[in-house]
């Protein structure tokens, strides 16, 4: 029996939160290409705005499909340098805080009835999400995307680039 549009509305939780639903084509591919098998869901995080879409699209598509969510943050040791060599912040710090503010993604899975963990990683993000995604089984990467285009990619490099051209799995990228 395949799935309609209309059987893959959202979840009342997100209409009530105002999320924008998920594209029902993402949901009915999904179930295409074999949902049976995608029971594992990674979200690569940085717990921040720039990935609240992405947030909203993997906990939508997690309880469209039953699957628990693993939620990946990659602290970048070269982002915390300072010019002159010194650090802003030490990795543990940073570490720690994204651990007190995970703990927000779990609560709102057990809200919603989504088995969510999480897991702090340190090094090159697009290399250490790739990296999760393999460890751990996972069936599909949710990423977000700043949307910097062409030029921005060629001067800042692109995580979600670098996910989708070396991930074995499925990619969802939302901006």
């Amino acid at each position: 029996m395949s799935a309609t549009a209309r059987d893959l509305g959202p979840p009342a939780a997100a209409q009530a939160a105002g999320i924008d639903p998920l594209p029902a084509a993402v949901v009915a591919h999904a179930r295409a290409s074999g949902a049976a098998r995608i029971r594992r869901l990674l979200l690569a995080t940085d717990l921040g705005e720039a990935s609240a879409s992405a947030t909203d699209q993997a906990f939508e598509l997690a309880a469209s499909l039953g699957a628990s969510l693993l939620a990946v943050s990659v602290i970048d040791p070269g982002s915390l340098l300072l010019p002159g060599g010194r650090y802003r912040a030490r990795i543990d710090q940073v570490r720690e805080r994204m651990e007190r503010d995970a703990q927000a993604l779990v609560a709102r899975g057990r809200r919603t009835g989504i088995e969510v963990a999480f897991l702090v990683w340190t090094g090159d993000p697009g290399d250490q999400i790739v990296a999760a995604a393999e460890a751990e089984s996972i069936d599909m990467i949710i990423v977000g995307s700043h949307g910097r285009g062409t030029v921005g990619r060629l001067l800042l490099g692109s995580v979600s680039e670098h996910v989708v051209r070396n991930a074995r799995c499925p990619v969802l990228v939302v901006r």
